[in-house]
């Protein structure tokens, strides 16, 4: 048996298992034989508690399997290879720790026979200046050059400490096992996603074009509904049904309602959700993309804006206008941050400011996204067109100020793969007369950044989630999944050749 890093169990069935899955991280000790053995004990400890005090699970084999808890030999590997096999389905990431200068080869050939496919995360300790004796010395600083190196030669991608050497029980190290976990988050939900298309692409959106071949070689299947079987199932619930008067209550409660909105638009809009809920379980969809206009105003009746903020609530994110491709932006912004993500429009300038402008959208950002209570009343643009009373069910409100990162995934055909681009910028709290959901934003170099998104063919919706998460975001896309990133922050780093990648 190996030790595991308690967690708390979900109490509930998770809806997105992805999303909501502990991150699971394989732990090895590596050690040279003729190397001061006893700081292996010291940073195994250390490690295992940083993970649990982060929500970590953690895989390894009892400290008496191995010679100081360590892997220093080729049946060292062998038996860790052995037991990462067994849980190869949990296990989302290997950190590798060099309490010392640790064995290349032992190091190497494990993750080479382990064959799991996951993101490593390579940490060296620190050397004491006043402890660099025979006996003392633990010359990690070298040992990981060497390591790396032979990751290099194996093919094998791997990840950087913050630092190039670092105590395993200190802050720096916490906060970059968080990173990483976050990394391993997105890294096994992006390679596993399932997306949910419910309808037909908007006709008069074709920038909301996407390849679904491309996607399924990138490993996101897309599941597909037609509306209209939607809206039968949701014109046969029964007014009685527990869970639809369960939905009514969550709505009512979600956001103030104008007095003027009767019971029977919320009993609709309640329908219209359920029944939207209940598929996204049945296909097991950890994120959607609906047709939110106008087939469902004109042949049901209600807007779909609350439906995607409530499952946005939830980290179930879920994008306007069949926008499949941002789905899965959203998708990868809630697994790096486990946080609600929204879906915006890139739609304003901000009076003369060049580094500034306004986003927007209807009403189906996430109620966190608010700095208050939102509103949930009507669509203003299509109400005003075809009747508010077939158009209950946006939430408005003004974003609250704070740290956002953005992010836009896309396929481009003529290239043949799926391409992005990701940055950090600011929500602020600079008023503007404007109807639905407001996000007022602040990024550096916005008019670069526009010049960017024009002459490289995406679309002009965005993904947004509050706090800046871009790091993990261009870890897991660049060194795992090899889906080429602009990062708007980031210069990429140098490299004499393109590193080769091991699928």
């Amino acid at each position: 048996m190996g030790e595991e890093a308690p967690t708390e169990e979900a109490a509930t069935v998770p809806v997105t298992p992805q999303i909501r899955r502990d991150v699971t991280l394989g732990v090895v000790i590596g050690s040279r034989a003729f190397f001061n053995g006893a700081p292996c004990r010291q940073v195994r400890q250390e490690v295992l508690d940083q993970l649990q005090h982060l929500g970590v699970r953690a895989v390894i084999l009892p400290f008496e399997a191995t010679h100081n808890g360590a892997v220093q030999s080729i049946s060292d590997a062998q038996l860790y290879a052995d037991y990462f096999k067994q849980h190869r389905d949990r296990i989302d990431g290997l950190v590798i720790c060099l309490p010392n200068f640790g064995d290349e080869i032992a190091i190497v050939e494990l993750v080479s026979r382990a064959k799991l496919n996951v993101p490593i995360l390579l940490q060296a300790s620190n050397d004491e200046n006043d402890k660099v004796s025979v006996k003392e010395r633990r010359d990690a600083f070298c040992g990981k050059i060497s390591v790396s190196n032979n990751f290099w030669q194996y093919s094998i991608p791997f990840s950087e400490t913050t630092l190039h050497t670092v105590d395993a029980g200190g802050a720096e190290f916490a906060a970059d096992l968080d990173r990483f976990a976050r990394v391993c988050r997105t890294v096994r939900g992006l390679r596993n996603a399932r997306l949910g298309s419910i309808g037909a692409r908007t006709g008069a959106f074709q920038t909301m074009r996407y390849s679904e071949k491309l996607l399924q070689d990138a490993g996101v299947t897309v599941v597909t509904v037609d509306l209209s079987e939607m809206m039968g199932a949701a014109n046969r619930l029964s007014d009685s049904d527990p869970d639809l008067l369960a939905k009514m209550e969550r709505i009512k409660v979600y956001g103030r309602i104008p007095a003027h909105i009767s019971p029977a638009q919320i009993l609709r809009q309640a329908k219209w959700s359920l029944t939207v809920d209940r598929w996204i379980v049945e296909n097991g969809c950890d994120a959607s993309a609906i047709q939110c206009w106008r087939s469902l105003q004109d042949n049901f009746g209600c807007a779909t804006c609350v439906t995607m903020s409530m499952m946005g609530e939830e980290l179930m994110p879920s994008a306007c206008e069949v926008d499949i491709m941002g789905a899965l932006s959203m998708y990868t912004l809630a697994l790096a941050s486990a946080a609600p993500p929204a879906i915006l429009d890139w739609n304003n300038n901000f009076g003369r400011e060049p580094d500034m402008c306004v986003c927007t959208h209807c009403g189906n950002f996430p109620k966190t996204f608010f700095g208050h209570v939102p509103e949930v009343g009507e669509l203003d643009v299509l109400g005003e067109t075809i009747g508010r009373e077939k158009c209950f069910g946006a939430v408005k409100g003004k974003v609250k100020a704070g740290p956002m990162t953005y992010f836009r995934v896309s396929s481009d055909d003529r290239a043949g793969t799926l391409k992005a681009y990701l940055g950090q910028g600011e929500f602020t709290d600079d008023p503007y007369a404007m109807d639905g959901g407001i996000a007022v934003c602040r990024v550096p170099r916005l008019r670069n950044l526009m010049r960017f998104v024009t002459q490289n063919g995406f679309e002009h919706h965005v993904a947004m989630v509050r706090g800046h998460h871009a790091e993990a975001v261009n870890e897991a896309l660049t060194r795992y999944l090899g889906w080429p990133l602009y990062d708007h922050d980031t210069p990429p780093e140098p490299m004499l050749v393109p590193p080769p990648r091991r699928l």
